[in-house]
């Protein structure tokens, strides 16, 4: 036999035969690997001549955080980068992120902005892959705010604590982001605790169409929507109707608040990497909307632990996940 990584439990399993005072030969041939694995594991991780599982488990743990602090970048790693910057538009955060999770080797975050520079400055592109900062769009907000205000609100103040801290699926926020000329709109709904993202174009920004497309959108996740917030856009003028539609309770952020409906603003900010300011959305197919939607939501989030928000999203229904790679 050749030589075998051990698994956690393995380690668990010779502690127990070395208490029983087994032999490296008997060891092995129970775990079914080749004695010079448990000699090499006894030399490697006992203490003070003594082997103790936890303590082995930790030692090997610990030496695979520091190695990877030091690879050396390959042509793996490079066509990694390559991959999830060009198709995916991931940024280096997410790339060394998601590799961490999966025990892939890979430079740090750092390391990575190197290359997409080096690569830049000798005539690459990769770099007009990376976000951008862009401020909120406080213009519109200021617009939607002068229109007038919207009768029968529920403000944020009064919607339930529990929704603040993530610590449920179901709770939505919902905005639009509109494009050229101002005549077309897409409609976009997030799921606080997942990060998971919905859109679909729209046949305008009256109100009438956005209650239409929010229900549609929405129904198929019904037993899933528990509150929806939304900013203070007169296109959200039918509120009552949709909340009654979709048995939820509907609720509206302070004016020149983007914050509290953060997740929201953050994601149409990924949106528009794909569908800049001025974008005819007349133009755009619905192709290109699930391309977007897919990526987004293929995308590795840090605060989701480097898991998608598909992953997290749709375990919660006990369904299986295609993953990226």
């Amino acid at each position: 036999m050749n030589y075998q990584q051990l698994i956690d439990t393995q380690r668990y399993q010779i502690e127990a035969y070395l208490k029983a005072n087994y032999t490296i030969t008997q060891i092995a041939k129970e775990l079914g690997v080749d004695k010079s694995t448990i000699s090499r594991e006894l030399k490697r991780n006992s203490r003070k001549c003594s082997y103790n599982a936890a303590y082995a488990t930790m030692l090997t743990k610990e030496r695979k955080r520091e190695s990877y602090k030091h690879h050396v970048f390959d042509v793996n790693m490079e066509q990694y980068i390559n991959k999830q910057l060009m198709n995916y538009q991931w940024s280096p955060e997410q790339i060394k992120g998601r590799c961490d999770l999966g025990g892939i080797p890979m430079v740090s975050i750092e390391r990575i902005y190197q290359y997409i520079y080096k690569e830049q400055a000798s005539g690459g592109v990769l770099y007009l892959h990376l976000r951008t900062a862009r401020r909120w769009r406080k213009k519109r907000l200021n617009r939607k705010h002068q229109r007038g205000q919207i009768p029968n609100r529920i403000m944020i103040d009064q919607r339930p604590p529990e929704v603040d801290t993530k610590e449920r699926f179901g709770d939505w926020e919902v905005d639009t982001i509109i494009g050229k000329n101002h005549k077309t709109a897409i409609l976009t709904v997030t799921e606080r605790k997942s990060q998971f993202e919905l859109m679909v174009k729209t046949d305008g920004t009256k109100a009438e169409s956005i209650r239409k497309q929010m229900i549609n959108l929405l129904a198929p996740f019904k037993e899933l929507v528990k509150t929806i917030t939304s900013d203070n856009g007169k296109e959200f003028a039918k509120h009552q109707e949709i909340a009654q539609k979709l048995e939820t309770d509907f609720f509206f952020a302070e004016p020149y608040s983007p914050w509290q409906r953060g997740l929201n603003e953050y994601n149409n900010k990924l949106i528009r990497q794909y569908l800049p300011k001025k974008t005819d959305f007349n133009l755009i197919t619905n192709n290109t909307i699930n391309m977007i939607i897919s990526k987004l939501n293929n995308r590795p989030r840090k605060l989701l632990g480097y898991k998608t928000p598909n992953e997290v999203f749709l375990n919660n229904f006990n369904q299986p996940v295609a993953l990226i790679n």
